[in-house]
């Protein structure tokens, strides 16, 4: 069981993103804040769950949660200021988009940015961990989803309906195939350098 709270007494935001390791698209980040009577027996890490299933924890999550919202960085920002970074300002963009300020941050991973005067615990695998970083690991990861399936229809050959921009052996084929589109991150290394040797 997935524990609601770290500081019982605090008003808490869960903090998660999605798409750090892909090769296009922007990366996203969402906060939530969940009510102290909040109970969900299928909520998980969204790697956890089934796509199906995702998306109705997503109804759930937007419907019950006292507050909730998504940021994004795109492609472009990502080139400039590193994927870290990026995944630190569009997790500060949903957390400037709630609707109640958090007294503190449940931060899933090992390092943040400190957002204003909050406090904030950062927690390895926290999305299977804290219900607030679950929940916030569904939104980031279906509207990601949702994001990425609308690309796929201006650019079908590289399989983001199926892949979302992570590096699979389609994708990398067909950048090399197709060359890079204005949505790939040009710093990340799009197509596998391997080293041949003569004898």
């Amino acid at each position: 069981m997935l524990e609601l709270c770290l500081n019982p007494e605090q008003v808490e935001a869960g903090c998660d993103e999605a798409g750090r390791g892909c090769l296009a698209g922007p990366v996203f980040a969402a906060a939530v804040i969940l009510p102290k009577d909040f109970r969900c027996d299928l909520l998980n890490d969204s790697k956890q769950v089934k796509e199906k299933e995702r998306y109705e924890l997503r109804s759930i999550i937007e419907k019950e949660a006292v507050a909730w919202a998504v940021g994004i960085v795109d492609q472009t920002e990502i080139d400039k200021i590193n994927i870290l970074n990026a995944s630190f300002l569009a997790m500060h963009r949903a957390l400037d988009q709630l609707s109640i300020i958090p007294e503190s941050l449940l931060i899933d991973g090992n390092r943040f940015k400190k957002y204003k005067e909050i406090n904030h615990t950062c927690i390895i695998k926290g999305d299977g961990k804290y219900l607030p970083i679950a929940a916030a690991s569904i939104l980031a990861k279906t509207y990601r989803d949702d994001f990425m399936l609308n690309l796929h229809n201006e650019y079908p050959a590289y399989g983001w309906d199926s892949n979302k921009g992570y590096p699979t052996i389609k994708h990398r084929k067909a950048i090399e195939q197709f060359g890079a589109t204005p949505y790939h991150r040009m710093t990340f290394t799009l197509l596998n350098k391997q080293l041949s040797l003569d004898f």
